[in-house]
């Protein structure tokens, strides 16, 4: 077989440069240690500016550093386990639920939502946020989206909004037998709103995990949950779960 125009093509400089400056990274920073700026970086390396970004973009996405506001680029610390769940008849906020509501409020939907849940464009639904810290860090955010005929005694419970809202909505969602679950895995860009859920930047990588829960025949929630891309690998488990590490391992999955 003849050799492929992609095979005989030159390896990107910014590719070669992340290279480099993985290896600068190992022998010269330590974790936390803010990167000199980019005007010295790119005269150090005699490349453009333009070529240092990208590199530097590819570590990012690789767990390598982390942007911060108001800090700068800093070597990230080494990954933290994190699971995204192995139980597959779980509801969320089931005991040993690692998650910690925050709010409640009633609104429409988006439109990918509202497919999933198999209503009608506009109608509103229980959006209970939550969030999830690993070791003092955030790590991930969440919205779990819920019709209100699957929590249809919930306007009997004094719980108007907040966290008791959030929780009093799961305990109710968790009155039906679940039937099952899936589970669909993504690559985004954080929204601003996510962003400043999960302290990076607008526009940083993230996975975004989506689940829909089946009860009486139909799909009664929908959880999307979005986790900070820089620092998971993702393997899957016996029962189909997903796991999200943080650890020192960077072979693909």
């Amino acid at each position: 077989m003849g050799t492929t125009q992609l095979e005989t093509a030159p390896e990107p400089k910014y590719w070669h440069l992340k290279t480099v400056l993985s290896e600068a990274l190992d022998s010269e920073f330590s974790v936390g240690e803010i990167l000199p700026n980019e005007r010295d970086l790119a005269a150090r390396f005699g490349v453009a500016r333009a070529t240092l970004r990208q590199a530097l973009e590819q570590l990012e996405l690789e767990g390598r550093l982390q942007r911060r506001r108001g800090v700068g680029t800093t070597v990230a610390p080494p990954r933290m386990g994190v699971a995204v769940g192995t139980e597959e008849h779980t509801w969320p906020g089931a005991a040993g639920d690692a998650w910690q509501p925050a709010d409640c409020t009633v609104a429409a939907p988006p439109a990918a939502v509202a497919d999933l849940l198999e209503s009608v464009h506009g109608e509103q639904v229980h959006t209970v946020r939550r969030s999830r810290v690993s070791r003092g860090q955030p790590v991930a955010a969440e919205l779990v989206y819920v019709p209100a005929s699957s929590v249809p005694a919930l306007p009997a419970i004094d719980t108007p909004s907040g966290a008791a809202r959030a929780r009093a909505v799961l305990r109710e969602l968790r009155h039906l037998e679940l039937e099952g679950q899936d589970r669909a895995v993504e690559l985004g860009s954080a929204s601003a709103e996510d962003a400043k859920e999960l302290d990076r930047l607008p526009g940083a990588p993230v996975l975004v995990v989506t689940t829909r829960f089946f009860a009486a025949g139909r799909t009664a929630a929908v959880s999307v949950a979005t986790y900070r891309a820089d620092t998971c690998r993702l393997t899957f488990g016996d029962h189909d779960g997903v796991e999200i590490h943080h650890g020192p391992e960077r072979r693909a999955s």
